[in-house]
């Protein structure tokens, strides 16, 4: 099905990262990495409250690989699903302070460089992924994560998994400019295969929950459409759960109640706040329940749980748009689909569903036909997380 996105795989992208590599700097690379890209199962707009998430890694990989070039400078050549180029050049972070700058993508790359906690040296590198971007599914970590994995490799400086996700989620912050939560850099840095990780992003405790039920699938349903927005969408919903949190005397919505409703309510909170902090509260006791169901095979529970999420993030939190509720109410409609939501930052991207192996093509011909967009599926179990790959 020409609709169908398939992994290329770590060797493949491996080989067209060297030899793109050897084409463009005219030696081998000494170090290379990878890192996944990810979906969320449930728990979506609660990271940066401190609440509890629950993601699982991708088969699609971003591959990095390079040298040290004997310069002051470092280089990146970054080759894209479509083909497409892009190129970027900055100092060594041993020769000035990094800052954010032109072209755009190169941030997600420099902050990295510029907060990695070795002595990073000039260098040249080839980036190669087949992480859809703009899809929802954290092609931006998987950036960061690969990129500072490979600067393990290169340098022999290693850093402790749980610094090194809070490292590249503070590279998001200060250089793209994105509030991310520590969700993605996360997952994608201590993803295991066949489990999904429940991330406490408070203490930053995580469990890996088995998802290996025989005969059943995630299907991503990217919408393929990305709706233009001011930029401040997302910074807002976080400003406006601080507020319900701050209106209520606490640290975060982590640990307010559903009777801590009434009492914004009470407090006369503006109608917006209200409405996320409902969401956050609900969102949070969902994942929790979610991570205990899953180990349980009790999918249709789990599925239940992805419904009530998605009203409740096109409804309260107000980030899905009529393509993804479409895309649901398809999903909802058809046989073997256990529970399906939209996933990531929202206005677009993707819808994350649990469906019956046995069903996926019917599940698949069904939106096809009902959907007046341009979808693109991939089915996939969760996959391993980042790593350093020794090059032969």
């Amino acid at each position: 099905m020409s609709n169908e996105a398939i992994a290329k795989g770590e060797a493949a992208l491996l080989r067209q990262a060297r030899d793109k590599f050897v084409a463009t700097f005219g030696r081998e690379p000494v170090a290379a990495a990878s890192a996944p890209g990810r979906v969320n199962l449930i728990g979506e707009h609660v990271d940066y409250c401190e609440g509890f998430v629950l993601p699982v890694a991708l088969p699609f990989l971003t591959v990095v690989v390079g040298a040290y070039n004997g310069t002051d400078d470092c280089s990146v050549v970054s080759v894209l699903a479509s083909g497409e180029e892009l190129r970027a050049s900055f100092p060594s972070p041993l020769k000035t302070t990094l800052e954010p700058g032109s072209p755009p993508w190169a941030n997600y790359v420099k902050g990295v460089v510029a907060l990695f906690p070795g002595d990073v040296k000039g260098f040249d590198a080839v980036v190669v992924s087949d992480v859809p971007i703009g899809g929802g599914v954290s092609s931006s970590a998987a950036l960061e994560v690969a990129t500072f994995t490979f600067l393990e490799e290169l340098t022999g400086t290693r850093v402790e998994p749980v610094k090194k996700a809070q490292l590249c989620q503070k590279a998001e912050h200060e250089f793209p400019g994105m509030p991310c939560g520590i969700m993605d850099q996360y997952i994608v840095t201590m993803a295991k295969k066949g489990h999904a990780l429940l991330i406490d992003c408070r203490s930053l405790e995580a469990t890996h929950i088995p998802l290996e039920a025989e005969g059943t699938v995630l299907l991503v349903v990217n919408s393929n459409v990305k709706h233009q927005l001011t930029g401040s969408e997302y910074p807002q919903r976080r400003a406006q759960c601080l507020a319900a949190a701050e209106a209520l005397g606490i640290p975060s919505l982590r640990t307010a109640k559903t009777d801590d409703i009434n009492k914004l309510q009470q407090l006369n909170c503006d109608e917006l706040v209200l409405k996320r902090a409902k969401h956050v509260i609900e969102e949070i006791s969902r994942t929790e329940e979610a991570a205990k169901k899953l180990p349980l095979n009790d999918l249709d529970r789990v599925g239940e749980l992805f419904y009530e999420s998605h009203v409740s993030l096109s409804n309260l939190m107000e980030v899905s748009c009529p393509e993804l509720d479409r895309l649901v109410d398809i999903l909802r409609s058809a046989r073997g689909v256990y529970g399906a939501r939209m996933t990531g930052g929202g206005f677009g991207g993707c819808v994350v569903a649990l469906v019956e192996e046995e069903t996926v093509e019917v599940v698949k011909k069904k939106i096809l036909e009902e959907y007046s967009g341009n979808p693109t599926f991939f089915v996939c179990q969760p996959s391993d997380g980042a790593r350093s790959i020794k090059l032969k």
